[in-house]
């Protein structure tokens, strides 16, 4: 005879993250208290401390596996064999994509940082800086290159904030796939960085 054993709970943690994304996106994570999360989740204050560890750590814990991901990918995208504009549309499809599909997380993680202490707030200001430095390496790249001309670094902020402040307009289901705007946005990049 077979043994069935009962459908999995979802993981409480991931439903913790997902309903603290919501929340945090929608409301700020000042404005949003822990009864709320607890009541998100169906979970009794207790309960939600057993799975969380501090409500600054739960903050940090929502913001980071995107940007983490992305810098990961972004970091190995740098050692592919091609050129700097193709880096650059692949970092750009990368980004809009993230964004995309995790549009609370992003949201988290560009307005709420400076809400995190100590060592969190560094770590996360440390994954943004590191996503930087990705875009200034590939842009750096194109300039050695021959195949875009040297920007004020400024610019490169420009870039990104192009990129990484979609959270405010972005709709994953809008007129346009995140695909289609990043390629909108390498367009207007490219024709600005070209030699």
């Amino acid at each position: 005879m077979a043994v069935t054993s009962a459908p999995r709970r979802p993981d409480q943690k991931l439903r913790i993250r997902r309903a603290a994304a919501r929340l945090f996106a929608e409301r700020g994570y000042a404005a949003t208290g822990v009864e709320e999360l607890s009541q998100a989740v169906g979970l009794g204050r207790g309960a939600l401390y057993h799975h969380i560890t501090s409500k600054q750590q739960l903050l940090y814990d929502v913001m980071t596996p995107g940007v983490i991901e992305v810098v990961t990918e972004a970091e190995a995208l740098l050692e592919e064999p091609l050129g700097a504009e193709a880096t650059i549309r692949r970092l750009s499809a990368m980004t809009m994509q993230a964004v995309a599909q995790n549009l609370d997380e992003w949201t988290v993680f560009f307005r709420e940082t400076a809400a995190l202490d100590g060592e969190l707030r560094r770590e996360a200001f440390a994954w943004r800086d590191r996503f930087e430095d990705v875009w200034t390496a590939a842009i750096e790249r194109g300039v050695t290159d021959g195949e875009f001309r040297r920007l004020d670094p400024i610019v490169i902020k420009g870039i990104l904030g192009m990129h990484n402040h979609a959270h405010v307009w972005l709709r994953p289901r809008g007129r346009l796939r995140p695909e289609a705007i990043a390629e909108k946005f390498c367009d207007l990049v490219l024709s600005g960085l070209r030699a």
